[in-house]
This record gives structure tokens, sequence and C-alpha cells, in this order.
């Protein structure tokens, strides 16, 4: 995974820089302490060149399908990636700047510029480990970005992202993904990931993963009218609560038969919880009146995600939930330039009284796989690795959103080690939508894992022998485990 670069990367016009290139340290991440760094520099190879599974993300299918060329560095690098733009928005850059939501005011150059000036704003967090990671390793800059160079790195990325070495296919070749899930809505017909799926010419699978979000939450705009498309397009002329169920059932099997493994859940919450059929009738009618609280809605959503359990219990579909999270916290911003556009903030969740109702019921069914993912750090040691330490069911999500970054991926694997082990982990999820940080990312992951590893080592705690055989299950056997890749 580490030599993928084509043969345009080879050279640069741009400014070389005086210091040597940080992304370009084969030590990078690894420990500080010499004797440990060695060992961490065998568990890495180990695994440094195993293809990349990543059965979480929201890359577009439709790119892959059509090998679509991508238009322009900032349309490709700045724009979609809300880890980037927020950074740079807080530093007082309008988010129109940006090209936020689609907006074109602004030419691609100068979004490019405002985002080669914002640079050093980037130091020391995960965005910038990725980027630098990127620049140097898919597209061969030995100079990263300023106000002074701006122009000529969009002009010579510019011209890169113009050649067939890199149009979508051909990265997606170079980066050795052998799986790469997609997120997608309930009601998509899924043509891309069939095409994909018949082409002979296409290495590796392109998988969709079923995200009823839309069409759960009572909030959500449109959601009456999209319930009721989802009913009459697939509800067997069933009306009412019962048609959303049977329609529900049959969107996720056809998802099945498009090769999907999992059904994944932005929920408010982790919270579960079973209504009668008649309780529930009556909050989905209300809502559709127009008339539910924003209790009502937390309520019935909860008793969607046992409903969700029960219905992945029956058709072998993976459970993640990724709950802990106001969604579009500006108001101003959602209306203008509408999600994911960097304002999802945190909060704390519960999840060991929360979970319960679903648990008690599914916990222990044959076959269940259930992954539940947190950017609440206190509960990793306190509950989420408790409950995979018992429930055959329970996988440990990886850290996730404001989590995948170096330091916090070593607080996670101390905090659920001790008690659940290694078996019980995902896998790394990268989670994202820029396409070309996806090699990073992983890469990033496999060097924490190394130094985590190198130090039990170093300790005498795990012996090296076993460490390679674990860093080998944590990078590729554990993602198809819980995935059931």
């Amino acid at each position: 995974m580490s030599q993928f670069l084509s043969p345009l990367a080879t050279s640069t016009q741009a400014v070389v820089d005086a210091e040597p290139s940080l992304a370009a340290d084969p030590d990078r991440l690894l420990p500080a302490d010499p004797g440990t760094r060695s060992i961490a520099r065998d568990l890495l190879a180990r695994v440094e060149d195993l293809p990349i599974i990543s059965p979480h993300g929201h890359v577009d299918a439709a790119m892959l399908e059509l090998d679509t060329p991508f238009p322009d560095p900032a349309t490709l690098l700045v724009s979609p990636d809300h880890y980037v733009t927020r950074l740079i928005h807080a530093s007082g850059v309008p988010l129109e700047r940006l090209r936020m939501g689609g907006t074109t005011a602004v030419e691609p150059r100068e979004t490019w510029r405002e985002f080669a000036k914002a640079w050093p704003l980037f130091d020391g967090t995960a965005s910038g480990y990725w980027m630098r990671d990127s620049f140097e390793n898919v597209f061969g800059l030995s100079a990263e970005p300023s106000a002074e160079n701006a122009d000529a790195l969009f002009d010579e990325l510019d011209a890169k992202l113009k050649s067939p070495a890199y149009r979508p296919r051909q990265l997606f070749k170079d980066f050795n993904i052998e799986v790469l899930a997609t997120t997608d809505d309930p009601l998509d017909n899924l043509a891309p990931h069939a095409a994909i799926a018949k082409d002979p010419t296409f290495t590796g699978r392109v998988l969709p993963t079923f995200r009823p979000d839309a069409y759960i939450k009572f909030a959500a705009a449109g959601w009456a009218e999209r319930v009721q498309k989802l009913i009459e397009t697939a509800g067997d002329g069933v009306s009412g609560y019962a048609g959303y169920i049977r329609a529900m059932e049959n969107r996720r099997q056809y998802f099945v038969e498009h090769g999907a493994v999992s059904a994944d859940h932005g929920s408010r919450t982790a919270a579960t919880l079973r209504l009668t059929d008649s309780q529930a009738q009556e909050l989905f009618e209300k809502a559709r009146r127009g008339e539910a609280t924003a209790a009502d809605a937390d309520v019935f959503e909860a008793h969607m995600m046992y409903q969700m359990a029960r219905m992945s219990v029956a058709d072998g579909l993976v459970m993640t939930i990724h709950p802990g999270v106001f969604r579009n916290h500006h108001t101003e911003s959602f209306k203008n330039f509408g999600a994911d556009t960097g304002h999802d903030i945190p909060f704390a969740v519960s999840y060991t009284e929360a979970l319960r109702p679903m648990l008690e019921d599914f916990g222990t069914a044959p076959g269940f796989h259930f992954i539940p993912f947190t950017i609440d750090e206190t509960v990793f040691s306190r509950e989420i690795a408790p409950l995979a330490g018992f429930y055959p069911s329970v996988f440990i999500g990886a850290p996730w959103w404001f989590l995948d970054a170096p330091d916090a991926m070593l607080r996670f694997r101390s905090a659920v080690t001790e008690t659940a082990g290694f078996s019980r982990s995902s896998g790394f999820i990268d989670d994202t939508r820029a396409f070309c940080s996806i090699p990073a990312r992983h890469n990033t992951s496999r060097r924490i894992e190394a130094s985590f590893l190198a130090r039990l080592v170093a300790e005498r705690r795990v012996s090296e022998k076993r460490a390679h055989e674990i860093i080998v299950d944590i990078v590729d056997a554990a993602p198809r485990r819980a995935f059931k890749l």
C-alpha cells in the first residue's frame, strides 16, 4: 500500500521545501524509543501492503462505475471534506468561499488558494497528517501548500487529475482496495453497484450499505413524503405502519441481493425500545399528521433500532450504529449549505442501559452482528468493551470521526484491549468521502496498531511471535469477521 505512485507523480514543478518531507519518513507515527520502534517496524512490515478492507464509507459508487475524472483539486480535496473545511471556516473564511453545498459563485482556484493559505492551521491534526501523506504518496508533491505556491500546486495537481493515471478506477487499483462499501438510500436502485459487479475489468468489490435514517427520523426534511414513497414502492400493497415495516424488510432484501453486508444507522442516541404494534402505529400516524414532538421522535427511533436489529437477525445484515452527534448544529449554515458541511458536534451517549432491550432479545442470537461506534471516548472502557466482552453479537466499532486520529487511536486500543482483547473489534473504518485519503487513513491505523503492539512486546506482555499474528488479525481478519466479508 505504501508504493502506489503513478508515473506522473515522480516529479513536481512546485518549489521544493528545504526540510525533508514528513510524509516520506518510513518511521512516521512509530514509537520514539529506538528499541520499541524497531519492533514496530517489523510489525508494520507484516501488514503495510495488505489489501484495504473499507466496510464503511461515503464514496459515490457512480464515480467508480463511470470512471469519472476528478474535476479539479479543490473539488476533489477541499470542498467535500468537512474535516478540512470546518477548520478553515473556524479561522474566519465564509463557507461559500469553500464551495460548500454545491455553491459555484467562487472559482475552484479561489477555494484552493483559501486552503493553501490556511495550511498551517492543520499542523498536529489528523486531517493535516492524511493530506500531507496523500500529497506525498499519491500525488508526488514535494512542496507543502502555501499562499505563495497555491497556483503552482493547483496547476500541477490539475494536470495530473486530467491524466488516466488519476482516474478513479486506476487509483482504486493502485490503492490496493479489495472491498469498498458505500452508504445508500433505501430506495436507491443500486444500478452503479450492479454494473460494477458485472464488469469483468473491475477488480475488487463495491458494496452498498442500507442507511434508512431519513425514513426513521421524524424531523428529517420531507419525511412524510419519503415514507409514503417507500410504502408505495415496496410495501406490497399494505398501508400504514405495517406497510412501512414491510417496505423496510423488502428494501433490505433488495440490498442483500445487490451485495450489501451491513445496515448503518446514524441514530441520535443508542436507545432501543420495543413498542407494541399499536403504540408504534399511533406514533407513526402522529408524525404523518405533523403532530409528533421531539420526545415522540426519540421513542420511535429507539423502537426502530430494535426493529432494525430484529430484521438483521432475519436477513443477516450487520447492524452498525453511529450515535452521539448533534447534526447541523448551526441552523443558518444548514439552511444555506445543507448537511455534512462541518457543523456536526459530538455529545455524550450512554450505551449499557440504552442497548439492553435490544441485546436482551437479540444479543445472543446466532449470526447477529452488532457494531456500536462512538465519539465519546469515556464509554470505550466503561461500556462498549464490557458489552463486547460478553455478547457474541457485539463488536467494538473503531475510533470514528473526531477520534480517528493517531493519539485517539492509541487511547482506544489501550481502553478496550484489557477488557475485550483484540478479537472483538471491527477493524479500521475510514468513514470518508475523500477518496484519495483512503490509503493514508488505513496506513495510519496500521502504524498505530504496530506501535501499540510493539510496546506490549517491549514490556513483555505479548510475545513478538504472537504480536505478528495479532496485527494481521486486526488489519485483515477483523473487518472480514465483523462485517461477514
